[in-house]
């Protein structure tokens, strides 16, 4: 084995991806992962902290040394089973997390040099073994007669459900969609996160025990309050916040002007971009604007791309150095050929006769003082305004709660913008009620919802052992 001094100097393994003038005529993914020889190598990296900050920047707290060690000695189907213990989903996190604000931004290498790359790592051992057929299924508490129901089969109704039916508890996740995986499948594009991938690790919780129902609308299927009456001893609500938001400016009801969750889920969860193979049409415009900076504003746009745009453009009112996407998705973009108008902000939409959106006005602005989230306001300057050629515009400027399960759930408290108000540990103002992800937090990563997803099945197992 290496010396301390030896493992520091290899440098990070770089990953292979797809060309991008090749990868924009496909949907296949983007990065290609790494051969056995470069995950042994980078996992060499690690130097085994003896107090490893990393575990500590986990939300889902897996022992991210522990894993690497067995990869670094070769046994690859150890460290996933490692991972395992704690993650239901590791070859989604390590495709979809935000490493480099979490787990890598306090490992100790990313002092001096580049982090160990963590993500890489989960993904390699994760696809490892799937690859393999290896899927290991671990043994679980013999049942204790006590029944959860999940509300969503996104990130974070997975994890709960994951590790619940570990401790013996019999779990149902009702899923108001036809397919589990929430944001996994509608949200998160084919060139990102291969829906193969979602449906695998999704596969394994039904090894494990879990039961899903598809098609399955909690507050109009049934209330939560039947499903209490109905036996179960506890409900998680994970039902995301996948309700669109639009900015109300002139002509925004024009034919050609489409959410952000509309384009994403006509394309992902179903498979538009396959068309006529599925029969879900979808706007191939050849001028396509996406307003917004964040990821679900990258995967839009880089949707469009691969649909046929000629010009593809993100309209962000800020510059890149505010932009929350992930640092590799705004990369991607760039490398892709994705026009950045920044500092820009869309105040009007003109149409043609036909009431199709043909143009959009835009501001230029300049930045002010920080706002409430510490970002520097945008100011608009007058006399800036312009005018852009487009055919279709995706608007992906966040989303908001979807009021359906509020408002069918006497005396659950919302905060004043609809999310559920909940506790740390998931708990709700109703007893045996518990809620975590986007519903309580507004729009965040896949991560963090895992993370609630974990608490509240901590507090569950506390509350139904005889504790608070």
């Amino acid at each position: 084995m290496e010396t301390k001094t030896e493992r520091v100097k290899i440098p990070r393994q770089h990953m292979t991806e797809q060309d991008p003038k090749v990868r924009i005529t496909n949907f296949d993914e983007v990065p290609l992962g790494y051969s056995a020889e470069e995950a042994v190598l980078e996992a060499k990296r690690c130097i085994q902290c003896k107090k490893p900050g990393c575990i500590a920047g986990c939300p889902v707290e897996v022992d991210i040394p522990g894993f690497i060690k067995m990869i670094a000695e070769g046994d690859f189907i150890g460290a996933a089973k490692k991972l395992k213990e704690t993650n239901s989903l590791p070859a989604v996190c390590g495709r979809v997390c935000p490493q480099e604000d979490q787990c890598e931004k306090v490992c100790v290498l990313g002092r001096k040099g580049e982090p160990v790359a963590i993500g890489r790592l989960e993904r390699f051992a994760a696809d490892f073994e799937r690859q393999a057929g290896q899927i290991f299924v671990p043994e679980v508490a013999p049942p204790n007669g006590r029944r959860i129901a999940v509300v969503g089969a996104g990130p974070a109704g997975l994890t709960i459900a994951g590790d619940l039916i570990k401790l013996g508890y019999g779990v149902t996740i009702f899923e108001a969609l036809h397919k589990a995986g929430g944001v996994l499948v509608y949200g998160i594009p084919e060139f990102r996160l291969p829906k193969r991938i979602v449906e695998a690790e999704v596969d394994y919780l039904r090894k494990l025990g879990v039961r899903i129902e598809t098609d399955a609308i909690i507050g109009r299927y049934k209330t939560v309050d039947e499903l209490l009456e109905e036996g179960y001893d506890a409900v998680f609500l994970g039902v995301g916040a996948g309700a669109p938001v639009f900015m109300n400016i002139p002509g925004e009801n024009l034919s050609g002007i489409y959410s952000a969750n509309e384009y994403l889920t006509r394309s992902n969860l179903m498979k538009a971009y396959r068309f006529p193979e599925y029969d879900t049409p979808i706007a191939r415009g050849r001028n396509v604007a996406v307003i917004g900076g964040g990821n679900v504003a990258m995967d839009s746009v880089r949707t469009a791309l691969r649909l046929g745009a000629d010009n593809a453009y993100i309209i962000y009112r800020r510059t890149e150095v505010e932009m929350p996407a992930r640092k590799e998705e705004v990369h991607h973009a760039q490398e892709e050929g994705v026009q950045f108008m920044l500092l820009t902000n869309p105040v009007e939409y003109i149409g043609d006769e036909k009431g199709w959106v043909r143009q959009m006005r835009v501001q230029k602005m300049s930045l002010g003082e920080p706002d409430a989230s510490g970002r520097r306001s945008p100011v608009p300057i007058e006399g800036s305004e312009y005018l852009i050629d487009v055919d279709t515009v995706v608007v992906a400027v966040g989303t908001m709660a979807n009021p359906i399960i509020p408002s069918t759930t006497p005396g659950l408290e919302m905060n004043r913008r609809g999310y559920i108000v909940a506790r740390e540990d998931g708990g709700t103002s109703r007893k045996g009620i518990y809620a975590g992800g986007d519903i309580v937090t507004g729009s965040a990563t896949v991560i963090l919802a895992m993370g609630a997803g974990k608490a509240s099945a901590r507090a569950i197992h506390e509350y139904l052992s005889g504790g608070k």
